[in-house]
């Protein structure tokens, strides 16, 4: 996840739900499977815009040009949302009124089941041509139960850990990432007891912020916040996750670890240049906002391990809206774009890691090393990295509105101080509850 949204938009969600389930009834008698790229516009002298959403980082700019000197008649419109929850509302308000949304939509992984409930919404992707191009798994957390596919994948989030090595070695720790790495090795309670020892020598809190730590968590978990039928775990009966919720406001607020920053924030931007914490965790596309935030900062750095083993945070889709006026264009475009020659590029660009197959043994991939980050591997070390991973948690349709409820409590603590983890925990069930459910 890379945001986070507040009640109120989730409460006009549930609005819009009836809305989408209306279109979708509309859009199950429209042709909108007509997707293989069989009308090619390589060809075409036919001037053609086509608008493409994303958000964040996904390493696109350099490939839109590229596309269109090969693609005379194509003009691409880059629309860039600031996060993943400004791109998520966006979309759904175009598919509530039918119109507006971008001839290619990105979507996140945390959010994509809820708009798999309306396939019909989306153009079915399905072809020949990109068969086997994708990790299984990637593939198949696109793919309806009746085998249609809504998005082409794009990255994934293997993580290891971001630090800045000018700050360890105030510390008195190894700067050297093979040395950090060492030293970080085990579980999240070793990454918490390294934590409190550079904290305790600096008085620079150790990580960003608790919600990026509890996401590291939770993503480790087969069944975090619902069972694998789609039914929610009722949050009052979630150990896992209130011993999780626990264990990351102890060390973020008790012993001082967290910045107290809410991620995305204009205050967490600023942190990057004024020394405000050491350490993150660090999917591949993180790397590109890094760098860019920490513009002319020296000392950024990634280790080849993660607290716990392994784990992925993010990944995106691009997906076609049914709406789109030049559906066979966009899908050749987003096949393109997803082609894991162009992955590799943005990759080279923004450290946004590839899901395809091919791309994952690629020399290019291997080899490529990233010089904002002391001239890291960070192709090898994320190729580790996703070997790493041993599970990918299950999330269905509420995931990202109980996930959200969760990371409100924990910023009510840690960011606001508005509330202790008790009274803060109580207004999550509360929040839960008035969700409906389960």
């Amino acid at each position: 996840m890379r945001g986070r949204r507040s009640l109120a938009a989730l409460a006009a969600f549930s609005v819009l739900s009836i809305g989408l389930a209306a279109c979708s009834s509309v859009g199950a008698d429209s042709d909108s499977t007509a997707t293989t790229g069989s009308g090619d516009t390589s060809d075409s002298t036919e001037q053609i815009t086509l608008t493409v959403a994303t958000f964040n980082e996904f390493g696109y700019e350099g490939l839109y040009q590229e596309y269109m000197d090969a693609h005379p008649n194509i003009k691409i419109e880059a629309k860039k949302a600031a996060t993943s929850n400004e791109a998520q509302q966006n979309l759904k308000t175009a598919l509530g009124a039918g119109s507006g949304a971008a001839d290619i939509e990105a979507i996140e992984v945390d959010w994509l089941p809820e708009l798999m409930q309306y396939p019909d919404q989306f153009t079915d992707l399905t072809s020949d041509a990109v068969e086997g191009r994708w990790l299984d798994w990637k593939t198949a957390s696109a793919t309806t139960t009746d085998g249609k596919l809504i998005g082409y994948g794009t990255d994934i989030g293997p993580e290891g850990v971001c630090y800045r090595s000018d700050l360890f070695e105030q510390a008195g720790l190894p700067t050297d990432r093979e040395e950090v790495a060492a030293l970080l090795e085990g579980d999240w309670d070793t990454y918490f007891s390294v934590g409190k020892q550079f904290t305790d020598a600096t008085g620079i809190p150790w990580y960003d912020a608790s919600v990026a730590t509890f996401q590291g968590m939770v993503n480790q978990l087969a069944n975090p916040l619902e069972n694998s039928d789609g039914t929610p775990i009722p949050l009052a009966d979630n150990t896992d996750i209130k011993d999780i919720y626990n264990t990351v406001l102890t060390q973020s607020v008790d012993n001082n670890l967290s910045a107290g920053l809410e991620q995305w924030s204009d205050d967490w931007v600023a942190a990057f240049q004024n020394d405000g914490f050491a350490t993150m965790l660090c999917p591949g596309w993180m790397l590109g906002v890094i760098e860019g935030n920490a513009a002319g900062v020296t000392g950024w750095d990634i280790a080849d391990v993660f607290p716990g083993g392994g784990g992925n945070w993010g990944g995106s889709f691009l997906t076609v809206p049914a709406q789109g006026k030049n559906i066979d264009a966009a899908v050749e475009l987003a096949q393109w774009l997803t082609a894991p020659e162009q992955q590799i590029k943005a990759f080279e660009a923004k450290g946004t890691f590839p899901s395809q197959v091919e791309a994952l043994s690629s020399e290019t991939l291997l080899s490529q090393t990233n010089e904002f980050f002391n001239n890291a591997p960070t192709g090898q070390i994320l190729a580790n990295r996703a070997d790493a991973v041993e599970l990918q948690p299950y999330k269905g349709p509420n995931y990202f509105a109980i996930y959200n409820i969760l990371a409100d409590a924990l910023n009510r603590v840690d960011v606001s101080g508005t509330d202790d983890a008790s009274s803060s925990w109580d207004k999550a069930l509360s929040d839960f509850d008035a969700l409906g459910i389960g």
